[in-house]
């Protein structure tokens, strides 16, 4: 069974997110748990990676360039269509803070199933992460009319946990214990790390079932506008990057397209205002379907 699931990792991860929507009980039961499999997700990928050229790669400009398109830029681009379509301040507020959202800290474990570079994606994740506390400050600042007061200790304490901790275990444990031991592990291991990325569209979906439960119309307006953006980021940062080859053009979309918005509202919380959580539940199911569409694209 479990070889079954990692042999068909994608099409699964999407068929979670529609499995939350069904179970929404289970799936917000399941919610509290997923910190601690964001932990683990990240620890094993990082132990698969040699830190020294992480670190390189996150030194190169166009890793920080991407950062920028992938957070300032796509705020200006939203916010245009935003404004085009007339949304209203609550929802404005909730679709430029998505855009403001670092990657989602399982994209590499997604790249690495679509065969593509891991690392570089893992870099991407961790810049765009980084500079989430300044976009997420200026989204408030333009769209929210409350005093802004982010949780700083829980951005920094977060980021902590999930990127230097297992950045500096990673490195204790490549210096501790002898590679061909560890690589050995790794080997046996790595196939099934892309299992615990199921646990993130089964986990945050449920908010939006509880939105279509109350509201049908107004869930299936906030679906279609998740979609949208969506294929907005991945459109647009694929075309960016379609110079640079297919291989590296995918990549910098399918990691556009992915969104770490539970992290986001662990900072801001209810600054980001009422519409930000029915619109990140819904971001799951077509978040979960562009590594899909990401391997018949790399087909084609």
């Amino acid at each position: 069974m479990l070889l079954f699931l990692v042999r068909h990792s994608l099409p699964c991860m999407f068929a979670f997110a529609v499995l939350g929507f069904l179970l929404p009980s289970a799936s917000l039961a399941f919610f509290p748990l997923l910190p601690a499999v964001l932990f683990t997700l990240m620890t094993l990928t990082l132990l698969g990676m040699k830190q020294h050229e992480l670190v390189r790669c996150l030194g190169r400009p166009a890793i920080w360039g991407y950062a920028a398109l992938h957070s300032f830029v796509f705020m200006l681009v939203v916010s245009v269509f935003g404004w085009w379509l007339s949304f209203d301040a609550d929802l404005m507020l909730a679709v430029v803070a998505v855009a403001a959202t670092g990657s989602l800290f399982a994209t590499p474990a997604i790249v690495r199933a679509l065969g593509f570079d891991s690392l570089q994606a893992m870099a991407m994740t961790i810049a765009t992460t980084l500079v989430l506390p300044v976009s997420i400050f200026v989204v408030l600042v333009f769209y929210q009319t409350e005093s802004v007061n982010l949780d700083w200790v829980s951005y920094l304490t977060r980021l902590i946990v999930f990127i230097f901790g297992p950045m500096l275990f990673s490195f204790l444990v490549h210096r501790l214990f002898p590679e061909v031991a560890l690589n050995r592990f790794l080997i046996k291991i790595s196939p099934y790390t892309i299992l615990l990325v199921f646990a993130f569209p089964f986990g945050l979906v449920g908010s939006f079932r509880v939105l279509f439960d109350q509201d049908p119309m107004m869930a299936l307006n906030y679906f279609l506008i998740a979609t949208g953006l969506c294929a907005l980021f991945f459109t647009l940062s694929y075309l960016f990057y379609r110079k640079q080859g297919k291989a590296i053009a995918l990549t910098a979309a399918i990691t556009s397209g992915n969104r770490n918005v539970l992290l986001t509202y662990s900072i801001a919380g209810a600054l980001l205002g009422p519409a930000f959580l029915p619109l990140a539940g819904a971001l799951q199911i077509p978040t979960y379907l562009l590594p899909v569409f990401t391997r018949w694209l790399s087909r084609t």
